[in-house]
């Protein structure tokens, strides 16, 4: 007992260790930039979206397909593009990191699957034909144990990869709450509220959440909600308690007390709605490209097996879906008006510093699990907020 109550005062020396990596929970848009590019390679910065976008749409079938909650696949995600930020993705079968992302995602929420069954809702998807008979059987896909056990092992080496990336931090923020609770402080109509949550889901498809905290991303999501129901739009009589969109996007294009209150800066919440009105642009300007189909109705999983792009990828396997036809709620032009008459009014970009001691970088031959004479201690928090590491 003496030990512990001595704890404070005389703490336990840490193992020395070799080198220190530290969790950054988000990066600025230049660091995003640089790693990304570092991180690229030989693809363009177009083919680069399209794998992104075609890793997202797997992970949310795969992620539907076996029951994950909407927390989980926002999250995996996340740590798909959290990860290329970091290894190349010439390195990685595109597959082999969205399943890696889904089994790590699923332990940070608590809905945790074992890695076949995850490998078997991404065959499904990867191999409808395969699907369909064996649901005609009424089992599960038949697949070759070798290339079941090949898979696994893949999927845990790059699990142990990411968990660098993450720094074996499980503490995950989603927007989703804060997009209710900022919608209910704003009085928005529940149809708004119900367009900037989809928002919200779209923006996992970006790269908006590893550069702004949730309560951000969530104000931005409500902020092209309200621009999207309200312009070239009559303005819609207010119903007792709650504002229109006209007048929670027009609040929201200026500065003004709900900054202070909400601790966000107007710049940021345009450059998180620029992002999704991209994406936005462009799916409604190329419909069989799997982007984001999800706005403003959810589709159904049936629909997401059989989606555009899920057969795709850097990795092994084949089947490629059949695109499914998907419905448009806004068209092109109407974007990009909306986009250029964003432009016109927004603020200048905020400078941001970063909380890095150094430029964030990550060298797979530094890894641990590659030099097993490393000694790596993974801190939880960026170098300003840790007391003394050393």
């Amino acid at each position: 007992m003496s030990s512990y109550a001595n704890y404070k005062e005389a703490p336990p020396q840490l193992i020395p260790a070799n080198n220190l990596k530290f969790h950054l929970p988000y990066f600025t848009p230049k660091e995003i930039q640089r790693l990304a590019d570092k991180q690229r390679g030989k693809l363009s910065i177009r083919e680069e979206e399209k794998a992104r976008q075609q890793a997202c749409g797997f992970i949310e079938a795969v992620g539907l397909g076996i029951g994950f909650p909407r927390k989980t696949i926002a999250t995996a995600q996340n740590l798909y593009h959290r990860f290329h930020l970091f290894f190349p993705r010439k390195d990685f079968g595109l597959h082999d990191v969205c399943l890696a992302a889904l089994f790590v995602s699923s332990k940070m929420h608590d809905t945790l699957k074992k890695p076949r069954d995850i490998l078997m809702a991404a065959y499904a998807v990867r191999f409808p034909e395969l699907a369909v008979k064996a649901k005609s059987m009424g089992g599960e896909i038949e697949m070759d144990p070798a290339t079941v056990e090949h898979d696994r092992q893949r999927l845990l080496a790059v699990e142990r990869l990411m968990l660098e990336c993450i720094c074996f931090n499980f503490t995950v923020r989603l927007p989703f709450p804060y997009v209710i609770k900022i919608s209910r402080a704003f009085g928005a109509s529940k149809k708004l509220s119900k367009l900037a949550y989809r928002l919200a889901i779209d923006s996992f498809r970006t790269l908006v959440n590893l550069s702004y905290p949730p309560h951000v991303v969530a104000l931005g999501c409500l902020y092209l909600a309200a621009l999207l129901q309200s312009f070239e739009r009559g303005t819609s009589p207010e119903r007792p308690g709650q504002h229109t969109s006209h007048q929670i996007a027009a609040t929201l294009s200026k500065t003004g007390e709900w900054g202070a209150q909400f601790q966000a800066h107007i710049a940021d919440i345009e450059e998180i709605a620029h992002a999704i009105i991209d994406l936005l642009i462009s799916y409604s300007q190329n419909p069989a490209a799997n982007t984001s189909p999800h706005t403003p109705s959810s589709p159904h999983p049936h629909q997401l097996s059989r989606g555009p792009g899920h057969g795709h990828g850097h990795g092994h396997g084949h089947g490629h879906g059949t695109p499914a036809p998907v419905y448009v709620p806004y068209k092109a032009d109407q974007l990009i008006r909306l986009k250029i008459v964003m432009r016109e009014t927004e603020h200048e970009p905020r400078q941001r510093e970063s909380v890095a001691a150094e430029e964030p970088s990550y060298d797979t031959k530094e890894s641990p699990f590659y030099r097993s004479e490393k000694t790596v201690r993974y801190m939880f928090a960026p170098p300003a907020f840790v007391d003394d590491p050393s």
